[in-house]
């Protein structure tokens, strides 16, 4: 059964009482309404009104045979909003008074009873706070799953060599495993965020009512424990007036967004002709109209642009938040559309993202080729002079300088450089010293904790293996 179309003037009013003579007009009933976007929260709040119900039956405030209607018709709705036959009316605001309205016409007066020792103002914040639970689950599971495709990566290529830079310009050799294992430990800094943040938000507001608490004798614990909830929140002007768990939610997800970016930036780069470090597959790109050749990574491109809706969502939420007194304002209306459209495009990019690490080739001999160029061992031929020829860093960095200058002038590369050559900028220098010029050995012997050493990338990728089991 469908909602009726227009309702009349008594209707549009009857949750406000007598206080007011004549309805709203077009206007106004397109400023106030929020069933457009509110709509989403439907399943949190039959879900919220059930636990009341139940509340209210057990501590005598409503008859078991009211609280059984309640709840088997709130059952009916929701079946009816997931089975899509049921119409929400603008006229009745948003999807509180569209479920009670329903449930109304499918069990009658009891329906009327079910608001009793409560508001609006802890209804919506009790279904957003639970909303937005859901969104946080979502995202670490989002998360892991990302972090899994990078451990295959990184398993698959941890004795792959290529360069690291620091600036855009080759630093040091790196592996790969290395470098697919740096997004790992930043991802699982997103999931701390996203799961401190549910800890934080996991208090109920049920019962705080529109401001003050109620008179009636409910019990709070009972419907925060059927919520899943730790506690109800202590303070009722701060349960119904509280975002801060979608403050947290939001800053949450700009910084995995970020971080999501950044490494879309990184595939944009290395896909190109002039890196071709990597091949991404035909899902996750395009081609041209007009140029054949061109296979465009519009994923990675898409992913690393959606860090401004996301961070634009927080910065909107921030700034209708930062001025409201105590409690509920209307202004909190302008808290849902902003998350609702910051979940749905971090979770579509994160699973985007998944899909190009999943299926995308690294190009190994060009990956080495590259790790090799750019002086890329110059901080391994200073440090064997500090090792081996017992010269001060300062120094050995100086004499390594003058080296790479010679290199320029000659057009090679440090390993191509004659012993000669190399005893004119300092005459401790020996033939060892060739041994550490190789890229292969240059990543080997960075042996330290959290280095890129192979075996090292080998210990993180076990150990997160283990944690994400």
């Amino acid at each position: 059964m469908t909602q009726n179309s227009t309702p009349s003037t008594t209707a549009q009013n009857a949750m406000w009482g007598g206080r007011f003579a004549a309805g709203p007009d077009a206007i106004m009933q397109a400023i106030n309404a929020s069933i457009g976007f509110d709509q989403r929260l439907y399943a949190q709040d039959i879900r919220g009104s059930r636990a009341h119900a139940a509340m209210l039956a057990a501590t005598g405030i409503l008859s078991d045979s009211d609280a059984k209607a309640i709840g088997e018709g709130l059952l009916t709705v929701l079946s009816e909003i997931e089975a899509g036959s049921l119409q929400f009316s603008v006229a009745l605001e948003d999807i509180h008074m569209n479920v009670e309205s329903r449930l109304k016409e499918v069990i009658g007066e009891p329906a009327g009873r079910l608001h009793t020792a409560r508001s609006r103002n802890d209804q919506v914040a009790t279904d957003f706070r639970l909303w937005v639970r859901d969104q946080c689950d979502a995202a670490i599971t989002g998360l892991q799953a990302l972090m899994r495709a990078l451990l295959a990566q990184a398993e698959a290529g941890a004795d792959w060599v290529m360069p690291g830079f620091t600036h855009l310009q080759t630093a040091q050799p790196v592996t790969w495993g290395h470098h697919m294992m740096a997004y790992v430990e930043m991802l699982s800094r997103d999931v701390g965020r996203f799961s401190d943040a549910r800890a934080r938000m996991n208090e109920s507001p049920l019962g705080a009512a529109a401001l003050a608490g109620t008179s009636f004798p409910i019990d709070r614990h009972m419907t925060a424990a059927a919520l899943g909830f730790d506690r109800p929140m202590s303070n009722s002007l701060d349960a119904v007036s509280d975002r801060d768990f979608a403050l947290e939610f939001l800053s949450a997800s700009a910084i995995c967004a970020t971080h999501l970016s950044r490494f879309a930036e990184e595939l944009v780069i290395w896909s190109s002709a002039q890196f071709r470090f990597v091949a991404l597959s035909d899902r996750f790109t395009t081609g041209s109209s007009i140029m054949p050749q061109k296979k465009n990574p519009d994923a990675a491109e898409l992913i690393r642009a959606k860090i401004g809706r996301i961070l634009g969502a927080t910065v909107a939420l921030f700034t209708v938040m930062k001025g409201l007194p105590l409690a509920y304002s209307k202004d909190m209306q302008e808290d849902k559309e902003q998350v609702f459209d910051a979940a749905d495009t971090l979770m579509l990019a994160l699973a985007a993202m998944e899909g190009m690490v999943r299926d995308m080739t690294a190009n190994r001999p060009n990956l080495e080729k590259a790790a090799a160029s750019g002086f890329s061992t110059a901080t391994d031929l200073a440090d064997w002079l500090v090792r081996a020829a017992g010269l001060p860093f300062r120094d050995a960095h100086h004499v390594t300088g003058s080296l790479v200058a010679l290199a320029e002038k000659k057009g090679v590369d440090l390993p191509d450089l004659t012993l000669e050559d190399m005893q004119s900028a300092h005459p401790a220098i020996t033939s060892e010293v060739y041994s550490v010029l190789g890229v292969h050995n240059s990543v080997a012997s960075r042996q330290s904790y959290g280095g890129t050493a192979p075996d090292q990338v080998r210990v993180q990728v076990a150990r997160w293996k283990e944690k994400l089991a």
